[in-house]
């Protein structure tokens, strides 16, 4: 059985360097885009090379700020993907969006070039955090271009920062109300983490930035859930909650599910085979100008191609597979089975679930899901 495919592509310029993010993103200024457009195209054409007819099942735009490509140049990489592979009927094409009036105003060109999921980075919808986070944009703003996309697109999801410094729970919750009065179908609460070499990460570290404790972030996290719940979202993931089955992210789900995606643009992961075929594990080179300069000369921009070991593949598949509330189905997971003893005692614990055919976090257990995970693939 061949599987389906989905496609990352990504977008590496931002309008500005966001102090808590640690993503492959580069300062747009003035560049021509061009060459990278061109370069993204070429990149997509060795891989149909490689993987042969397959029929693409997502394609999502991330970043960076993608919301910041021309609208044209988005069309062009989603027909390509069609002509090169043929995108199934029903297929997710989303684009994550910042929600600048600038950027909003491309929202409908956006729709006719093909994308039908927008994924908007609201983070908050707090001024002073808004200017804490180092965000462009109003809360104003952002509530207006939520409802211009409602418009626009068949299928919203808003993306949010919380455990803040100075944020309190009622203050979330607050938020999180008016969020919801916009009509997503999706929303995607992240709790904020200190990255290695960010501009946060050095405010902690001279004691100029202070995050709540982590009882009040399990807090936020709980209040969340519950929240969210309450309006008839799915906690289908740790950190993603939609309204109903076909607003997941579908996209986001051959991730955890350990599905085949490339990853085409300036440093974008990919997996792709499975089984006696061995998986590769790629990336691909970081600054924009290497990448364009490894496509021109090689036809594609790899510069790491492996297969992973069977040990690699397994944890993975336990890694990825056990942040779904559906959990993990075990005959479906690769190599050895996990230890049976301390399943049984996570569950004991409250923090695991089983069936005879089933494997799984509870809610309590996602709130130390790295800790029980790393336990389990020890």
């Amino acid at each position: 059985m061949v599987r389906s495919l989905a496609i990352y592509v990504h977008w590496p310029y931002c309008a500005a360097i966001c102090p808590y993010c640690d993503f492959n993103v580069y300062k747009a200024t003035s560049r021509d885009t061009a060459p990278l457009v061109a370069a993204i195209l070429q990149d997509l054409a060795y891989w149909r090379e490689q993987t042969g007819p397959r029929g693409v099942s997502s394609i999502f735009f991330g970043g960076g700020t993608p919301s910041l490509m021309a609208p044209k140049d988005v069309s062009a990489i989603i027909d390509t993907i069609d002509r090169l592979w043929g995108v199934q009927d029903n297929v997710e094409i989303a684009l994550e969006a910042n929600p600048t009036d600038a950027e909003a105003s491309r929202f409908a060109d956006l729709a006719k070039a093909g994308v039908e999921r927008l994924s908007l980075g609201l983070q908050s919808l707090d001024d002073a955090s808004l200017r804490q986070l180092g965000r462009f944009h109003s809360a104003q703003e952002g509530i207006r271009a939520a409802r211009l996309a409602r418009t626009l697109f068949p299928r919203l999801s808003l993306d949010f920062i919380y455990a803040r410094a100075g944020q309190t729970l009622r203050a979330w919750e607050e938020e999180l109300t008016t969020a919801l009065s916009l009509h997503p179908d999706h929303v995607s609460p992240y709790q904020l983490t200190i990255e290695a070499n960010t501009a946060y990460e050095r405010a902690v570290k001279r004691g100029a930035m202070v995050l709540p404790s982590n009882d009040m972030t399990a807090d936020f996290y709980l209040a969340t859930g519950s929240i969210l719940e309450a309006a008839g979202f799915d906690a289908y993931e740790v950190s993603n909650h939609a309204k109903g089955h076909a607003n997941r992210s579908r996209h986001n789900e051959m991730y955890w599910r350990s599905g085949d995606w490339l990853g085409i643009g300036p440093g974008a992961h990919g997996r792709i085979g499975w089984g006696n075929t061995g998986r590769r594990a790629t990336k691909a080179a970081l600054r924009p100008e290497a990448y364009i300069a490894s496509v021109s000369q090689y036809g594609h921009g790899l510069i790491e191609d492996i297969v992973l070991t069977p040990a690699e593949v397994r944890d993975e598949f336990w890694l990825m597979g056990l942040r779904l509330s559906d959990g993990v189905v075990r005959a479906d997971a690769p190599g050895e089975p996990l230890d049976g003893v301390q399943i049984a005692g996570f569950v004991k614990a409250g923090l695991m679930w089983e069936t005879a055919d089933t494997l799984g976090l509870t809610p309590q257990g996602r709130l130390v899901s790295d800790s029980v995970i790393g336990k389990l693939l020890g």
